[in-house]
């Protein structure tokens, strides 16, 4: 990794992913520090934001603590008049909310998909392309084997309400939908919980909608698939592009290639991305609340079996 100028970064929650982003921005030659209400062995670290904000003055935070939690971490930054930059786990809330007002130099929503090479190929492709017909998504993988050392029947994923359910859980495959093809213009939904897993959290969801570049894009999720899935497939006038998240594969018209991808680089990239306030493929917090009401509008459709036109 190429090395940047030193931050003093502060990362609020030390679960996986807060554990993941310590690692790396330190790996990067930065300065971290962390809040955790949990005992740890990890220095300096804080057991609150207050405290932190108060005795590290970082110049960039990242919020990555339980979905729930997100809304009131924004809002200490804000209302202490934090003006540094702010990256923020995705979903943005749990559920829509108006943003706090604040003097933020930048913030952004960790939807790092949107750095991921095939991605970043395959809308290169969309840009150019005269008329997107069909979209295909598919992604699913068995929740319980999503984290070794957590049940899944106690994670955030389990509850609604702590930010959990496919919907949230998996809301990249709703925000790249959007910055490869647009916004939705129609858009249905049928889900709920489905299976036997012990959670009270959405299962499977699967949306129709009609886009300003797609004329029909089909999105499914679910918690189920014991080998995990992550696909893509897209049909131009003159092109039938697939895309596997989990092999790193591109094919079109039949001809593969295959892009090695290191699973943190995308982590990274977003980071060297904000640092150097580079606004050009990051995750807004006004495009991260409009994935939050998609979401909600999604489950109203398939509460009534019903359309949404915009």
């Amino acid at each position: 990794m190429e090395k940047s100028p030193n931050f003093k970064i502060l990362v609020v929650g030390y679960g996986s992913i807060g554990q993941r982003h310590t690692r790396l921005l330190k790996e990067l030659g930065h300065s971290v520090a962390i809040v955790t209400r949990y005992l740890t062995n990890y220095s300096p670290w804080y057991p609150n934001l207050e405290k932190a904000l108060h005795g590290w003055n970082p110049d960039y935070v990242v919020i990555a603590n339980r979905t729930s939690e997100h809304y009131d971490s924004l809002s200490v930054l804000a209302e202490t008049q934090f003006e540094g930059l702010v990256l923020i786990e995705k979903p943005l809330f749990s559920k829509y909310l108006d943003i706090p007002a604040h003097k933020f130099t930048q913030a952004a929503v960790a939807y790092n998909l949107r750095f991921h090479p095939l991605l970043q190929q395959l809308k290169s492709i969309i840009a150019t392309s005269p008329q997107v017909i069909t979209v295909n998504i598919y992604i699913g993988s068995y929740l319980p084997d999503w984290r070794s050392t957590i049940d899944y029947r106690q994670s955030y994923s389990a509850f609604t309400e702590q930010g959990g359910g496919v919907l949230r859980d998996l809301s990249h495959e709703l925000d790249y939908v959007k910055w490869i093809f647009g916004d939705w213009k129609c858009l249905t939904a049928r889900g709920g919980k489905f299976s036997d897993l012990e959670i009270k959290s959405d299962d499977v969801y699967s949306l129709l909608m009609e886009t300003e570049k797609a004329a029909l894009v089909s999105l499914h999720m679910n918690y189920l698939d014991r080998t995990p899935r992550r696909e893509i497939i897209v049909n131009t006038v003159d092109q039938t592009i697939e895309v596997d998240l989990i092999q790193n594969l591109i094919t079109i018209n039949g001809h593969q290639s295959l892009i090695p991808i290191n699973p943190d680089s995308t982590y990274i990239a977003e980071h060297q991305a904000i640092l150097a306030r580079d606004r050009s493929t990051l995750c807004t917090l006004e495009e991260a609340t409009q994935t939050l009401q998609t979401i909600e509008i999604a489950e109203k459709t398939a509460i009534f079996y019903t359309w949404i036109q915009r």
